[in-house]
């Protein structure tokens, strides 16, 4: 079931270019049953190797935009720190975690979808984008939640770049706030291997499978019908970190 379940999202995420923390934190919480701390502990580092493939693919075809990933480090490993340090402080308030969670999944999951059906082109703004992604990598370091979302809005709106390098670019900018996230996870004990190695079993292949399959399947009703369906999920986590589930 892991293996299946680790599967689908990576192609998912291979296909749409939705974040792995997006799908994969609220889907462990909600339908295994694992505490938020090792939940978003598991899906960054989930997310961190399942991306691996899809950016290799980008950075072997030259789309990759690497002053801009620059610049997003500036701000977004800072906050990745600061969202793991904010979320051991709430650890033990569960349905707070759990509504702050599903807070950001409807956010990032809302922000996707407006990037996704308005594609307008943006205009230089380097100077913004240092300190959006401090708030993109609090939110990662928080919930494993925002970078494929808010990261692909946010270049759309202070860059020139080619669709192709915006995507590449974030997906390379969220490899390793993950990476560094996951990291910081694994030392405060909060990833389960016992989830994580069976799902990486079916999404390496789920991811590699994805990034090529972008030609053969209708990406945007697909990824509109993903980011439809997580915020539902955003809906239910706010729903039971309200106290009603």
């Amino acid at each position: 079931m892991l293996i299946l379940v680790g599967f689908v999202i990576a192609f998912l995420i291979g296909l749409t270019g939705v974040g792995a923390g997006t799908m994969t934190a609220p889907i462990l919480i909600l339908f295994l049953g694992l505490p938020p701390g090792v939940a978003v502990g598991t899906a960054l580092l989930f997310g961190t190797l399942v991306k691996l493939p899809a950016a290799s693919i980008y950075l072997w075809n030259r789309q990759v935009d690497f002053p801009t990933v620059r610049l997003m480090l500036a701000g977004g490993l800072p906050g990745v720190m600061i969202g793991t340090l904010l979320f051991q402080g709430l650890r033990h308030r569960g349905n707070a975690v759990l509504f702050l969670v599903g807070a950001i999944v409807i956010l990032s999951a809302f922000a996707n979808l407006v990037s996704t059906l308005r594609r307008r082109r943006g205009v230089e703004r380097p100077r913004l984008i240092p300190p959006a992604t401090l708030l993109i990598g609090m939110e990662v370091g928080f919930s494993s939640a925002g970078a494929g979302a808010l990261g692909t809005l946010l270049l759309f709106h202070t860059t020139n770049l080619t669709p192709a390098k915006v995507v590449g670019t974030d997906l390379l900018f969220g490899l390793l706030l993950a990476a560094v996230g996951g990291g910081l996870r694994v030392w405060l004990g909060q990833v389960s291997p016992e989830v994580l190695l069976p799902m990486l079993a079916g999404g390496m292949l789920g991811s590699t499978l994805g990034a090529y399959a972008v030609t053969l399947v209708p990406r945007r009703p697909l990824k509109v019908g993903l980011l439809l369906w997580l915020l539902f999920i955003g809906i239910q986590l706010l729903y039971r970190g309200a106290g009603h589930g």
